[in-house]
């Protein structure tokens, strides 16, 4: 009998695409992460804004664990 779903990760290292996967799933997490501190601080990266509510601080890098393998992240 053969598995009806086969994993992402299997599929993922059978393709040879596992690094553009992680690549755009990292990217894709950085840009969601970024929209969400612009709409907290009322203002995106480096935006002069009189409606600003705080100051950025940076990023900070951190692995992620997906499905895919580790993602590298970097958080604002």
């Amino acid at each position: 009998m053969t598995k009806p779903m086969m994993d992402l990760r299997e599929l993922v290292e059978k393709s040879g695409d596992t690094d553009l996967l992680r690549e755009m799933i990292g990217d894709a997490a950085e840009r969601l992460m970024e929209l969400e501190v612009g709409g907290q601080t009322g203002a995106v990266s480096g935006e002069k804004s009189p409606e600003r509510l705080a100051q950025r601080n940076g990023y900070r890098d951190r692995d992620w664990q997906t499905r895919a393998g580790n993602v590298e992240v970097r958080i604002p």
